[in-house]
């Protein structure tokens, strides 16, 4: 619903010149803060003013920043998934490397006899 409401209004953002919610997946997390940044500060009631602050430029700048905190939370959480993978990937790889250690030490124990008769079984 927010994607959707986001193309419906065909929503740009003021960064790089103007970039679409399609572009802003492909901005660093470093990047996509700093616009946030710079939409709060837009977003913030101007401090002396005659006119008062637009009701309608307000709903458009925090929907912009709900967006953007949207696909940073995002990103955030595949990386943490992606580290949380990597993480159990390796320690998959050093359990099964002991694994192997142990079989070898369980081969090393056995017999001149029994190593000779699994040789001769194959």
């Amino acid at each position: 619903m927010l994607f959707e409401r986001a193309a419906r209004m065909k929503l740009r953002f003021p960064c790089k010149g103007s970039a679409s919610v399609e572009d802003l997946w492909d901005m660093s997390v470093e990047e996509l803060d700093a616009l946030y940044g710079s939409l709060k500060k837009e977003s913030a009631p101007p401090t002396d003013s005659l006119l008062g602050t637009s009701s309608a430029m307000d709903e458009h700048i925090g929907f912009q920043i709900e967006i953007v905190r949207h696909i940073v939370l995002q990103k955030l959480q595949e990386r943490e998934n992606h580290e949380n993978a990597a993480a159990k990937k390796a320690q998959k790889q050093r359990l099964l490397g002991l694994i192997v250690k142990k079989k070898d030490e369980a081969l090393e124990g056995q017999s001149i006899e029994e190593l000779t008769a699994m040789v001769d079984a194959l």
